[in-house]
Order: structure tokens, then sequence, then C-alpha cells
């Protein structure tokens, strides 16, 4: 059985140190990203690999402990992004430095997770200097 410390770095080094869900890059930031639970512990999540994300602080404090957010356009509850069986380029495209949904779960996510906040587009502007952006 492996140690917590031993599944962290093999989410981090699965998303190349990147948040699965905002695709900022932990080295420009000041904080230690997370190992976030997709389907959180207090909803019956496992800690399984298959259920685990590398997340950084501000996507893993909005998503919190949920797995539906509402659709921005309609108010319909849909499931947000799922790192693990949906594929990003699916749900999101970059136009300059936000993040645009393209599909309900992915509109739901940029609008639950508050991907476009102006301090993420100053950090993707910096991360673009630095030749990490966009992911």
């Amino acid at each position: 059985m492996m140690t917590w410390r031993e599944t962290a770095r093999l989410v981090e080094a699965r998303a190349e140190g990147r948040c699965e869900y905002c695709g900022m890059h932990q080295a420009l930031q000041g904080a230690t990203f997370h190992v976030e639970h997709i389907t959180p512990s207090s909803r019956g999540g496992t800690s399984d690999l298959d259920n685990l994300a590398w997340c950084c602080p501000a996507c893993n404090l909005h998503k919190s402990d949920r797995t539906l957010a509402p659709e921005p356009g309609t108010g319909e509850s849909v499931p947000l992004f799922h790192p693990r069986r949906d594929h990003w380029p699916a749900h999101f495209r970059w136009a300059g430095y936000q993040v645009v949904g393209q599909t309900p779960e992915g509109r739901a996510t940029v609008f639950a997770l508050d991907l476009n906040h102006p301090r993420r587009i100053l950090i993707r502007q910096s991360e673009e200097l630095f030749g990490s952006f966009p992911p």
C-alpha cells in the first residue's frame, strides 16, 4: 500500500504539475497545490488514484465538496468537469487568457470555480512570460 506522500507524488506527476481544472502550473504559485478528491470523501469518494486530481488552492476551495453546479445560461444543475473521465479540450478552450466553457459542464465549472478571476488572468500572463502558457 502506498503512503499518502507517494500517492501525492503520483497525482502531481500525472498532472505534470498543473491544476487539472484551471491549467495553472504550480511553479509560479505561492502555495502548494492539493490532492483533491473529485468525488469528495463526504459524498462517498475514495482515495483511489481514479478519484484524485492535482488542484490549485483556488480551484480546490471553490469546488469544495461539490460535484454539481448550475449552468450559468440555464440554471440547470450539471456535473462539474471530472478530470479522470472528461477530456479538458472537449469542455474548455482558451480565449486569450480566459477559459471558455464549451459545454454545460464546462460553463458550470468556469463559473463555480471562478476560473477567470482577475488574479488568475495575471498568473496566466506571467506564465506566458516563462513559456508555460498556454498549457
